[in-house]
């Protein structure tokens, strides 16, 4: 029979120990797992604010083309990268009696080319390029035009 002294006790556990501890290393090396999570992105288009700032005369027939102009209101606090403003005619609100529409006006070169980030702030970079005039129908009579206000609606991308 085998005589169990101090020193085989202490051999022997320190054997278990080194299995014990070589198991838990073999198992946290071999554990996976996975999981999911999410991000949210701001879109800043929907919260930067085109403004016009150019100021056009009022219209008339034969009126040579007016310059569209302005810049960004930018309230959120980050660089906002715009591409181009496009700018269409919403609506024309006449003041009097008549009929008066889109139709009598021309809006030419109305998608304006940008390409700059504009900073956070207001009064913030640059746009133009597209001009406005009154439409000269020949042998219409364009009365309910005058005085009229041109809606206009621009858009950024």
């Amino acid at each position: 029979m085998l005589k169990v002294t101090k020193r085989r006790c202490i051999v022997l556990l320190g054997v278990i120990a080194a299995v014990v501890v070589a198991g838990a290393a073999i198992a946290y090396w071999t554990a996976g797992g996975s999981g999911d999570g999410t991000a949210a992105t701001a879109n800043p288009t929907d919260q930067l604010v085109v403004q016009q700032t150019g100021t056009l005369t009022a219209m008339f027939p034969g009126d040579s083309p007016q310059t569209l102009s302005g810049n960004f209101d930018n309230p959120t606090g980050n660089l906002v990268r715009v591409n181009k403003v496009t700018a269409s005619i919403a609506s024309v609100t006449p003041v009097g009696a008549g009929t008066c529409d889109a139709t009598d006006y021309i809006l030419s070169s109305p998608a304006m080319t940008v390409n700059a980030e504009i900073p956070d702030g207001t009064g913030q970079g640059n746009w133009t390029g597209a001009t406005i005039q009154f439409r000269d129908k020949a042998g219409v009579n364009q009365d309910g035009c005058k005085g009229a206000t041109v809606n206009l609606h621009y858009v950024v991308s």
